[in-house]
């Protein structure tokens, strides 16, 4: 298995009326995230501890909630909230 980052349940629920710039920023530091997680859980899939929850990753234009899932090598994206137009 290999690391990786989705949106749950999928792109267009999560992603919809985004700004592309924000979604830029996104999928940067979800794929940091992914590095990150991969160094950490050497072995992801034999992870045998309860997973750490939701947490909070603030970018350039809002921020998003995610929650890394050792067992599947798997970085989910659950909610973007973009900054309100100013």
């Amino acid at each position: 298995m290999t690391w990786r980052w989705e949106y749950v349940p999928d792109e267009e629920s999560v992603a919809a009326g985004a700004p592309p710039a924000f979604l830029a920023e996104v999928a940067g530091t979800a794929d940091e995230l992914v590095r990150a997680a991969a160094a950490l859980h050497l072995r992801g899939a034999a992870y045998q501890d309860a997973d750490e929850g939701a947490k909070y990753a603030f970018v350039a234009g809002g921020f998003f909630v995610y929650m890394v899932t050792p067992r599947s090598e798997l970085v989910t994206i659950w909610q973007i909230t973009p900054d309100p137009p100013a």
